[in-house]
């Protein structure tokens, strides 16, 4: 591999076999990728995103009631994509259904689980893979919220643990699939049936080839009854927009200085009308905002909450509202995962508010907020000096 030009995947693989035991009884008659959300299978969602990915074939691997999803996507041309099938026993294992279905299987191929959703960037994937020199990937999400417990262990961009059981010790990570590899990966599946997971990353973390593509963006699951209801809010189509506050809604003081009371704060022409009109057009309109003033002491939290809710006060005269503000109070040299150019605070809004940051627009006013805003997958706009909110809104509308 070292040296060689390898062409990014075309080809996705999904595991879709399982009976989905702990869904019963939803999945009595159906498999459970294929539990509707907003009146769609949670599996048209993955394969529209393939879609969107650019992938151009699907190879679904089968085993419990095959023919409900089989009748449904048929061979995918009315979703836009090529979708083939491997249909095997409904007792298989993971690793022994990816065996069975080798020669369907292209040289470098990406694989994903039928019941994990994560808005990915593939290009981005794609670009980290080749950088590690690895035969395998797989997408690990941070769990930094304690979202879920940990199974895997990871250091700089390598899986250094595996842990099924998730009863280990220094696990960091949760593995989500989303996984990019190299064909000859299906060569340590022993002929048995085996979990493909449990057999192949030990393999793979002991020779320092399964990196880990670490993110902080939520995954949503149809795994169990537990995560339906916030699967549901997040794959629901709804508006959100994220503002940078200083230099966007109000005057930016001067360099190393901080609107620090509500006599310092003054609305930029057209910010109120801005926020009144998204407001209008049914968006939630979230701030995210740089405040180091409060480390270095210059003024208080609670300065800086009054001058948030006299800013709603005041929108209130123009039928409108800031749904939320988050602060980073750090400092410049604190080392947080908050204050912009890191992407931290739109992460909490994501999670707070089950966003998709891929289809959220971010707002801001320099190069921190582009950075963060790129970071975290966001469609960043600046608002350049002497241009307005409000002729921004109104050109995103449009």
């Amino acid at each position: 591999m070292l040296g060689t030009i390898i062409k990014k995947p075309e080809q996705a693989v999904i595991l879709a076999g399982g009976m989905g035991t702990r869904l019963r009884p939803l999945t009595n008659t159906r498999p459970k990728p294929m539990i509707e959300f907003n009146n769609k299978p949670f599996l048209q969602y993955l394969i529209e995103l393939l879609r969107e990915q650019g992938f151009a074939r699907i190879l679904l691997l089968l085993g419990y009631l095959p023919e409900v999803i089989i009748d449904y996507f048929e061979d995918g041309k009315a979703f836009g994509i090529d979708i083939d099938y491997s249909v095997t026993e409904v007792s298989n294992e993971t690793g022994r259904r990816l065996k069975l279905a080798s020669e369907k299987i292209d040289d470098y191929f990406f694989l994903m689980y039928c019941d994990n959703y994560w808005p990915m960037d593939f290009d981005r994937m794609w670009m980290h893979f080749v950088k590690q020199r690895v035969i395998a990937q797989t997408t690990v999400y941070r769990n930094s919220d304690n979202y879920t417990k940990s199974n895997v262990q990871f250091d700089n961009s390598k899986v250094v643990c595996y842990d099924k059981s998730r009863r280990g010790v220094g696990l960091n990570g949760v593995d989500i699939g989303y996984c990019i590899f190299k064909k000859e990966v299906i060569d340590l599946i022993p002929d048995e049936n085996i979990n493909f997971e449990g057999a192949v990353y030990p393999l793979l973390t002991q020779r320092n080839q399964l990196a880990a593509y670490v993110t902080d963006h939520r995954y949503y699951s149809v795994g169990s009854h537990e995560r339906l209801g916030i699967t549901e809010a997040f794959l629901k189509d709804k508006k959100a927009i994220i503002l940078d506050r200083d230099g966007v809604i109000n005057r930016k003081p001067a360099k190393a200085d901080y609107v620090k009371t509500w006599d310092e704060f003054e609305w930029l022409e057209g910010s109120r009308e801005a926020i009144r009109l998204l407001k209008e057009s049914g968006y939630q309109v979230i701030v995210i905002t740089n405040q180091a003033g409060i480390a270095r002491g210059i003024m208080s939290e609670d300065d800086l909450e009054d001058i948030h809710a006299k800013m709603n006060t005041d929108l209130l005269r123009y039928n409108a509202q800031i749904d939320r503000f988050y602060y980073c109070p750090h400092g410049w040299d604190d080392g947080c995962d908050c204050r912009k150019p890191k992407p931290g605070m739109l992460y909490k809004a994501q999670q707070d508010y089950n966003l998709n940051l891929t289809k959220t627009v971010f707002i801001g006013d320099d190069y921190r907020d582009k950075e963060a805003g790129d970071a975290a997958g966001c469609r960043t706009i600046l608002v350049s000096q002497g241009e307005s909110l409000f002729e921004t809104v109104k050109d995103l509308l449009i």
